[in-house]
């Protein structure tokens, strides 16, 4: 079954109900969330939707170092749910890629006790065999000595507490989730050969002893393979938790490649013939159902456009999924959209004006401005025309506030579409304040302006 990845890291999200429809209409038989948000699982109650419900990092501590906050947890979160609101969850997330190196090891004492406690609390709770715990690991967890898939096994540093969960898995017929993105090869290494990262057999195939390997995806997933036949659990189920290309904020991310890469890794799998060394269906959750423009950028811009549809549950490309007739996407329906006006820089405002940098520079650090830069979709804008996208994107993000498009003398608000080529400026939708938005802040506050260092000034000014 193709599963999806449901981020709310949003500064406006769909109503929780209308993305439960889309996932519905669009057959996407099991979802992955990064918490437990109450508005979400209460939505996927009664849909039939498997449900994969997260863990963050920030919380492995207090669920390490205490059973009863482990008990507590899957009471509020499982139990209840599964209970009261018939969500089918069926597994528990135990952290998000916790032994990133970027990490420099923060969660590497605490994941395994974590995930032992909450295996626990399901036990108590009577959940054991209907709930299964995991751990989303990124691929940095393994690695090849010889560079071949065969001479794979764990990352030496973090060997030992890896196979303890390994163990601990296969002990309780739990399986081994992995999160594979080509992209971010490629996005690390300019020589990285493109080609390799999509399905379409063009890249020269890797020789493997005999196995030839013509994209990235088999020859990482048979890497993982070969590292659990190496520590003794060759049969541990392997479930792919991300995978997926994204559109915008870096120039190899665009529409054409996330189409080919997306549509080329559900074609590959749809046979059920899966890699080399594991041949059968592949279970997979694609990253990710829909844009979060409030996402981290620190990884890279791109962060914020890995969604399959806009952050209006428009899709981007067409794709099929495999899963519905038409085999085209279903957009969500019945979304409203805040009034069509917009905020740009005034005509007779001068580019010289010292208040322009401060300005866009406070814009940016509060709204998204990853769509400006080299090699994006807006990446040929003019340099008022950069300005006007900066302000714009604040004055949406704060839900049209009059006072939210008053950068001193170089804004004003416009009813005609500034929208230039391909690089739209966008409405926002009506806000929804459920428990996501209410996380992130998004409740209309009163705004000042001052200034904020920002690391697009260099390149859209």
């Amino acid at each position: 079954g193709l599963g999806a990845n449901w981020g709310t890291q949003t500064s406006h999200p769909l109503p929780p109900d209308t993305v439960v429809s889309m996932l519905r209409e669009n057959r996407f038989q099991k979802v992955k969330l990064f918490d437990a948000d109450y508005d979400s699982l209460r939505a996927l109650g009664k849909s039939g939707i498997e449900v994969m419900v997260g863990i963050p990092n920030d919380m492995l501590l207090s669920i390490a170092t205490s059973l009863k906050a482990a008990e507590k947890w899957v009471s509020k979160n499982v139990s209840t749910h599964i209970n009261t609101n018939h969500v089918n969850i069926r597994y528990v997330a135990v952290g998000n890629e916790p032994f990133l190196k970027t990490y420099n090891g923060s969660f590497l004492r605490t994941t395994f006790p974590a995930l032992q406690n909450i295996q626990s609390a399901l036990i108590k709770a009577g959940l054991g065999n209907q709930v299964k715990v995991t751990v989303p690991l990124n691929a940095d967890v393994y690695e090849s000595s010889t560079g071949f898939p065969s001479g794979g096994d764990f990352r030496a540093d973090i060997h030992d507490f890896l196979l303890a969960i390994v163990k601990f898995l296969s002990d309780n017929g739990a399986p081994f989730t992995v999160n594979i993105y080509p992209f971010i090869s490629l996005y690390i290494d300019p020589d990285f050969p493109v080609e390799y990262a999509f399905f379409d057999g063009n890249a020269s195939p890797i020789n493997d002893g005999g196995t030839n390997y013509y994209n990235m995806f088999d020859a990482n997933h048979d890497t993982l393979v070969w590292a659990l036949q190496k520590n003794g659990f060759g049969n541990l189920p392997i479930i792919v938790g991300e995978i997926g290309w994204p559109t915008d904020g870096d120039r190899n991310a665009n529409l054409a490649y996330a189409q080919r890469f997306n549509q080329g890794f559900l074609s590959h799998i749809s046979g059920g013939k899966g890699t080399p060394m594991r041949p059968g269906p592949i279970d997979a959750y694609m990253f990710s159902l829909i844009d979060e423009d409030a996402k981290s950028i620190d990884p890279g811009n791109f962060e914020r456009h890995w969604g399959i549809f806009f952050y209006d549950g428009s899709p981007k490309y067409p794709v099929n999924l495999g899963t519905t007739n038409s085999g085209a996407l279903i957009p969500a329906r019945n979304v409203k959209y805040q009034e069509k006006k917009w905020c740009v820089m005034r005509p007779n405002a001068k580019l010289e004006d010292p208040q322009v940098p401060l300005s866009v520079s406070y814009a940016c650090s509060l709204a998204d401005c990853t769509r400006l830069g080299y090699g994006t979709s807006c990446g040929n804008l003019d340099a008022r025309e950069n300005i006007s996208y900066a302000f714009n994107s604040y004055y949406q993000r704060n839900n049209q506030l009059d006072q939210a498009c008053k950068f001193p003398n170089l804004s004003m608000v416009t009813k005609t579409d500034p929208t230039v080529g391909s690089c739209t400026f966008e409405i926002m939708i009506e806000p929804y304040y459920g428990g996501a938005a209410r996380r992130l802040g998004c409740i209309q506050r009163t705004l000042g302006l001052a200034a904020a260092s920002f690391l697009f000034l260099s390149t859209i000014l």
